[in-house]
């Protein structure tokens, strides 16, 4: 008898997993055990959660180990919902499969992944809780909660060890308290201790007392590379670029080879600081070392941060592997550069052939909206972001919406946008409201922005100098000085205007009218003959941007010596001739001075890089990358 028509084919079509399905038994206890433990410790995910539903489904359970694994793969994959499954599995029938292991193991997970409330509740219901539990639990915590578990452990008799002590030191904002925790520590003979060194150091140079970080490496008998990257970052985050180049020289000296996370901390000192000289030579450091992508992506923000596009570009495209960072940082350097186009285009690039950007590559995106005049194309981002890329936006994201609309004029649509924001608005926010009705005098709305500034933080500086500035643009000089009353009632002091310039691998610094630089009496008359030279090429100092009510002989004397102006001068006296001079400045520069940075560039020959914390100003041949729109 022949078979049906198609029987062979079927046949072979016929699922090998149903046919055993359908001719075989379940698994033995001991055999699905063990396949659950396999496919934890190849942290197979999905699998292993299947393997945990049937073991329960069964009435079964896996070893300690085996779970141990599979909540360590739930924090490698961020999968904090199926962590959540792990732990409501083994918390049934009673707990008892919770030991104090696993819920050690629990903690860390929850901690690791942000979740302190949860881990809280967790270390709350545990009966028994040891060293481990205690510090995982302190790690989660801010300073007053981390202190006080701290104290209710040693009354537990749980003595705390290494680990305790430096997440209890790293939890530290004030002197006063890290002080106090300096001493049980050197009670407790844990001082020598590379791991609590290293909090000490960073502690110290986070609460600004970075000579007490250095006397405590100094105490150290052997230094170890750890203790050495924690003194250089301590001192780079600090923004001690010399000092940490110092310390970075003496770890090399001591036979220490150039770490990954040193080179990384200068070279996050030297953007800081837009120090380039000395980045390139952390750059020829890197280069000798097989660097990762962290110290490529610093290396690329340093690069941006001086504003050398140029470098910064040749080192975007010679990375061998770019995540997100470094997109998201070229987008944002090309962006602060005044490359607005150049920006989106590459954003375009990464949309086809990159990494899904993240919100911080969204935020670039919009800031070269704003820079560059495109409302109508950041708009267009904006509501289509959670569309697109799956992102909501955030504060960041509705700041730069205001910034977009206020640099258009569009003040009354900005004011509009804000009121409906789903997050509160912070002074963030409406400072940038309130620079653009500087920007576009509208006194009415000015007042109006202070106000809601001032009721957030009464003492806040930026409000109340942005408003008087409002006020002496129109020449409403009992306004402005109305405003400045209140600030001398609060005691609410102006910060001064400062701009320093690298020369000859020394940072030299200017403030606004100062006249303390070894140089001051050659600066200003250097000063003096260029001002003259240029006032043939068309410039005239713009008194409207001096915010008393001063005779203009007076104010053509204040603007004078604006700190740029100085920095200028001093970058061309002692700088070779036809290198760029590059500025960095604490506050936005004004618009004297932006113009006459743009005739001196043209006058002298030489670029002119000014960078304010907002963005760079590229000064060639009398034009600006801005545009002026800023």
């Amino acid at each position: 008898m022949k078979p049906p028509v198609g029987f062979s084919s079927r046949r072979r079509l016929f699922p090998r997993l149903l046919l055993r399905r359908l001719t075989s038994s379940p698994p033995p206890p001991s055999a699905a055990t063990a396949e659950f433990a396999e496919l934890c410790r190849r942290h197979e995910l999905p699998a292993a959660m299947a393997a945990m539903e049937s073991l329960h489904r069964r009435g079964l359970r896996g070893d300690p180990v085996a779970y141990s694994e599979l909540i360590k793969c739930c924090l490698k994959n961020n999968a904090a919902e199926d962590g959540r499954r792990v732990h409501r599995h083994l918390a049934g029938g009673g707990g008892s499969l919770l030991s104090m292991f696993l819920c050690n193991v629990l903690l860390n997970m929850y901690a690791k992944l942000g979740l302190a409330e949860e881990a809280r509740k967790l270390f709350d219901q545990m009966p028994e809780r040891n060293v481990v539990s205690w510090t995982t639990m302190i790690s989660t915590c801010g300073e007053e909660e981390a202190l006080n578990l701290l104290v209710q452990m040693i009354r537990d008799g749980v003595r705390p060890n290494m680990y305790t002590y430096s997440s209890v030191l790293r939890s530290c904002s004030d002197l006063q308290t890290l002080r106090g925790i300096h001493c049980p520590v050197v009670k407790a003979g844990l001082e020598s201790d590379v791991f609590v060194r290293s909090s000490l150091i960073d502690s110290y140079a986070k609460c600004g007392d970075l000579p007490s970080g250095r006397s405590v490496f100094d105490e150290m008998s052997t230094q170890d590379l750890v203790v050495w990257n924690s003194l250089i970052g301590a001192f780079a985050q600090a923004g001690g670029t010399s000092e940490s180049v110092a310390v970075f020289v003496e770890m090399r000296r001591a036979g220490f080879r150039s770490s990954e996370a040193a080179l990384t901390s200068l070279l996050r000192a030297c953007a800081g600081t837009a120090m380039l000289e000395m980045g390139r030579q952390v750059h020829a450091q890197a280069v000798k070392s097989d660097a990762d992508l962290i110290l490529h992506n610093a290396l690329l923000d340093m690069y941006c941060k001086c504003g050398e596009l140029a470098e910064a570009a040749a080192a975007f495209w010679r990375m061998c592997r770019r995540d997100v960072i470094s997109w998201s940082t070229m987008i944002a350097g090309l962006a602060q550069n005044g490359r607005s186009m150049a920006a989106l285009e590459l954003f375009e690039a990464m949309k086809k052939a990159g990494p899904p950007p993240n919100h911080i590559t969204l935020v670039g995106v919009l800031f070269a909206c704003s820079h560059a005049g495109l409302v109508e194309e950041g708009q267009k981002l904006f509501w289509s972001m959670e569309q697109l890329f799956g992102i909501k936006p955030e504060r960041e994201h509705h700041g730069c919406m205001v910034d977009l609309l206020g640099r258009a004029g569009k003040l009354e649509e900005a004011l509009r946008f804000i009121m409906k924001m789903d997050c509160e608005p912070d002074t963030i926010i409406w400072k940038s409201l309130l620079g653009a009705c500087r920007v576009h005098r509208d006194v009415g709305m000015a007042t109006q922005v202070a106000k809601q500034i001032l009721l957030l933080d009464p003492d806040d500086e930026g409000a109340y100098i942005l408003l008087s500035n409002v006020y002496a643009g129109c020449n409403q000089w009992g306004d402005a000085e109305e405003v400045r009353r209140a600030m001398r009632d609060r005691r609410v002091k102006k910060e001064p205007g400062c701009s320093w310039i690298e020369v000859g691998k020394e940072a030299h610094l200017f403030v606004a009218g100062d006249k303390s630089h070894p140089q001051a009496e050659a600066i200003g008359k250097e000063l003096d003959r260029l001002i003259c030279r240029i006032a043939d090429a068309g410039y005239l100092p713009d008194t409207i941007f001096v915010l008393h009510d001063l005779e203009r002989e007076q104010k053509e004397e204040v603007l004078r010596y604006h700190s740029e102006k100085l920095a200028i001068v001093f970058g061309l006296m002692n700088s070779i001739e036809g290198k760029p001079i590059r500025v960095m400045k604490n506050l936005r520069i004004c618009g004297d001075c932006h113009n006459f940075a743009k005739i001196v560039s043209k006058a002298e020959n030489r670029r002119i890089i000014i960078r304010d914390p907002v963005r760079f100003h590229h000064f060639v041949d009398g034009e600006c990358s801005c545009g002026d729109y800023w």
